[in-house]
């Protein structure tokens, strides 16, 4: 078993979740954190037995992730 990186966004709505360093997009979502992280495994082992392996396979792995906050003008 392969350990990922996820980012997990509250929404007014809900949870979003998505993985860092898999190839093609990948995305989960629910009502609370612990359903959005249970419908991202769910998608990710769909997106593994669709395109294989490999898909995990990004080179240069993600080491670290950070939050950060920025401003923009606009």
């Amino acid at each position: 078993m392969r350990q990922l990186k996820i980012i997990v966004e509250r929404h007014p709505d809900g949870y979003v979740a998505y993985p860092l360093g898999v190839e093609g997009v990948v995305v989960g979502e629910g009502d609370t954190y612990e359903a959005a992280v249970a419908d991202l495994k769910s998608a990710l082992q769909f997106h593994v037995e669709t395109f294989g392996e490999s898909v995990l396979d990004v080179d240069p792995p993600v080491l670290e992730a950070f939050v950060a906050e920025t401003g923009v003008a606009g």
